[in-house]
């Protein structure tokens, strides 16, 4: 009897989980590059009742019995999907049209995004919203004088301007990095990225150009959204609801049966 009861906790604690990816996912639904979770399940160990047995001459095998324990939390996996491009206009809003991120940097550590909503600081350098650098594909800082006329980004990655009516002639080239998994990169919130044992490494000091090594296009003026479907998202709420609803009564209705038992002895 007890065995149900357990089974219906281990439910409940996974649907909530399930309900906490979700209520992630749809608070996001419109921050820039983000990526949608999902969470996977898998059963717990089962216990034997009694094993197979092979078939014999005079009888046949015998499957073996066995009753599950309950279920597990097995995944929670980051869906790295295409978002939609959103048109701004403006020159320093960046979207990656394909796979890879870009490259940001405090100084001593390194970070990975995709959203590209960046912004000059007042000494000319490329920066995202929390001051971090956008590094070029040697894994230098990106500027633009301050005294520069006007300046463009093209979809190869290339920073371009015109300082005293003169166009730079070795434009910068923004660095896309690119990992063998996507999946086994860390979120560390701020639309951030950091790279784990499992995701691959990269090598800042040759980051590969925009359109090249396998790394999507720069399309500037534009911006990545979140690739969160609404849609899909409350239809799994109502799974998640229902599975958690399903589990309580499991438990209540083994307690019913086990306070049947108790009442057997007046």
């Amino acid at each position: 009897m007890l065995r149900s009861m357990y089974s219906g906790i281990s439910g409940m604690k996974n649907f909530q989980a399930k309900l906490d990816v979700l209520g992630n996912n749809i608070a996001n639904v419109n921050t820039y590059g983000f990526k949608k979770g999902r969470t996977t399940f898998k059963d717990l160990v089962s216990q034997q009742i009694s094993g197979a047995s092979a078939p014999t001459q005079e009888r046949g095998g015998v499957n073996p019995k066995q009753i599950g324990l309950g279920a597990q939390l097995s995944t929670i996996d980051t869906i790295d999907t295409q978002g939609s491009l959103q048109t701004t206009g403006r020159p320093l809003d960046l979207a990656l049209s394909g796979d890879g991120f870009f490259v940001v940097s405090d100084g001593p550590n390194n970070y990975f995004t995709r959203a590209g909503n960046f912004y000059l600081d007042q000494e000319g350098t490329l920066v995202n919203a929390d001051g971090l650098k956008l590094l070029d594909t040697a894994g230098d800082e990106i500027d633009i004088p301050t005294d520069a006329e006007s300046f463009s980004i093209g979809n190869d990655g290339s920073v371009t301007y015109i300082q005293n009516g003169v166009l730079n002639a070795n434009p910068q080239q923004i660095g896309i990095a690119k990992f063998a998994n996507n999946g086994g990169l860390e979120k560390v919130g701020s639309n951030l990225y950091q790279q784990t044992t499992n995701s691959g490494a990269v090598d800042i000091n040759a980051l590969a150009g925009p359109g090249t090594q396998g790394a999507g296009e720069i399309v500037a003026g534009a911006l990545e959204m979140s690739n969160v479907d609404l849609s899909e998202e409350f239809t799994e709420m109502i799974v998640a609801q229902r599975g958690f609803q399903a589990n309580t009564r499991i438990i209540t209705t083994s307690d019913e049966i086990l306070q049947e038992l108790v009442n057997l002895k007046r």
